[in-house]
C-alpha cells in the first residue's frame, strides 16, 4: 500500500497490480486478472504506471472525417465483432474496465438499496479520472448524465452544455468525437434510422438505419435480456458527435445488460446465480470478458472472502463443445490455488453454492 494524494486529500491506495498479492481477506484483494478477460490486456491494451495511471489504447477512432450528417461506413457503422485483440481495447471493453475500475463489479447484501444511477456515474467518473486515452484525460471526452433533478434543472443544463462543448463541429476536417455512457430507455423509429432515449437527457441520439441493423444482430442476446423484465437496465457506450444543427449522431456503440444492483449479466443463467448471492453478506465480485468472444470461458463471479480458498464459479452454457471444455480446465489447471465451482447448464439444474 502506498499514501496518495487525490484532490488535494491523502488517501491510502493499493500499489498497481498488486491486487492478487494480498490476502483474500483484505479489502484490497483483487481476483486473478487470467480469469476474465483483463488478464490479457493487463501491459498491452492497458498500461499502468507507478502511480497508478492506465493508458488505454482504443481500436476505435474518436475522429471523423466528413459531414456531420455523412452516413457512417460499412467499417464504423457498429462496434466490430469482438475479437481476442490484447493490442487494443474494443468499445466494449472501454465499458468493461470502467466498471471494473469503478468497483461496479462487486457486490454484498448490505449494499442493497443503496446502489442507484448517481452512484454509478460517481464510479464511473472517478475511474476515468485514472485513465487516458490518446494522450489525454479519458474523463475530458466522456459524458455520463447527472441524474436529473427538476428543481436543479439549469444548473444540471449549464454542466452538461459544458460537458458537450467538445463534440459540437466548430470547423472544417476532421470532427471530434466524444465517449457517453448512459442507460438507454427506449428506441423509438426515426427517418432513416433510429433515436436512442437515455435516461436523464432531454435530447435524443440519433442511430443511421446500417448502424442499427447491425447492432440489433450484434446485441440480439442483451436486447432480449433487457426486454424480458423491468427491473433490468441497458447500458450503452457510443462515441458521438453534434452537427452544427445541434443533433448528436452515434458512430459506433457497445452494449451491456445489468441487473436491479447494476451488476453485468450475459445469460438468464448469469441472473438466476447473481440473485442468489445477491442475498449473502459476504462481497462477490463480477468476472467481465472484456475483448473476448463468448466462444471463450471466463469466470462468472469470484467469491474472495470464502475460506478456506477462494471459489471461481464458471457457468458453462448450452452448446459448449470440446475447445470450451479445454480452455476451462486450462484455466482452472493455471489457478490450482482457487476452488472451481462449474455449472454446466445443459446437464444439470445449479449446484449447491459453496
Amino acid at each position: 500500500m502506498y499514501v496518495a494524494r487525490i484532490d488535494g486529500l491523502h488517501v491510502i491506495k493499493r500499489m498497481p497490480l498488486s491486487g492478487r498479492d494480498h490476502d483474500p481477506a483484505c479489502p484490497s484483494y483483487e481476483p486473478p486478472y487470467e480469469l476474465s478477460g483483463l488478464g490479457s490486456l493487463i501491459g498491452n491494451a492497458i498500461q499502468i504506471d507507478g502511480n497508478g495511471k492506465a493508458a488505454l489504447k482504443l481500436d476505435f477512432p474518436m475522429t471523423k472525417r466528413g459531414a456531420a450528417n455523412t452516413p457512417a461506413s460499412s467499417t464504423d457503422a457498429a462496434e466490430p465483432a469482438p475479437r481476442s485483440d490484447t493490442r487494443k481495447l474494443s468499445l466494449r471493453a472501454v465499458l468493461h474496465y470502467l466498471w471494473e475500475a469503478g468497483e461496479l463489479t462487486e457486490w454484498r447484501s448490505s449494499w442493497t438499496g443503496k446502489r442507484d444511477w448517481g452512484r454509478v456515474r460517481s464510479s464511473l467518473m472517478n475511474a476515468a479520472s485514472q485513465m487516458t486515452a490518446r494522450g489525454a484525460p479519458l474523463s475530458d471526452i466522456l459524458f455520463v448524465p447527472e441524474v436529473f433533478h427538476q428543481e436543479e434543472r439549469e444548473g444540471i443544463a449549464t454542466r452538461r452544455a459544458a460537458a458537450l462543448a467538445p463534440a459540437h463541429t466548430s470547423s472544417p476536417g476532421p470532427r471530434k468525437l466524444m465517449m457517453t455512457v448512459a442507460e438507454v430507455k427506449e428506441f423509438t423509429a426515426s427517418r432513416g434510422g433510429q433515436k436512442v432515449v437515455v435516461r436523464h437527457l432531454p435530447f435524443r441520439f440519433i442511430i443511421e438505419e446500417r448502424t442499427w441493423n447491425q447492432l440489433s444482430a450484434r446485441y440480439e442476446t442483451e436486447l432480449e435480456l433487457w426486454r424480458s423484465s423491468e427491473d433490468f437496465h441497458l447500458i450503452m457506450i457510443a462515441t458521438f458527435g453534434i452537427s452544427g444543427a445541434g443533433i448528436a449522431s452515434i458512430e459506433e456503440i457497445a452494449m451491456m445488460v445489468v441487473n436491479e444492483n447494476w451488476i453485468p449479466f450475459e445469460s438468464i443463467h448469469e441472473q438466476r446465480l447473481l440473485e442468489r448471492l445477491s442475498r449473502l453478506k459476504r462481497k462477490i465480485v463480477k468476472g467481465l470478458r472484456f475483448n473476448l468472444s463468448r466462444e471463450h470461458p471466463v469466470v462468472s463471479v469470484t467469491l474472495p472472502e470464502q475460506r478456506p480458498a477462494h471459489v471461481a464459479m464458471f457457468i458453462v452454457p448450452p452448446g459448449a463443445g470440446e475447445d470450451y471444455e479445454k480452455m476451462l480446465a486450462e484455466m482452472i489447471e493455471a489457478r490450482r490455488e482457487i476452488t472451481a465451482w462449474i455449472w454446466r447448464v445443459a446437464r444439470e439444474e445449479m449446484p449447491r453454492l459453496p
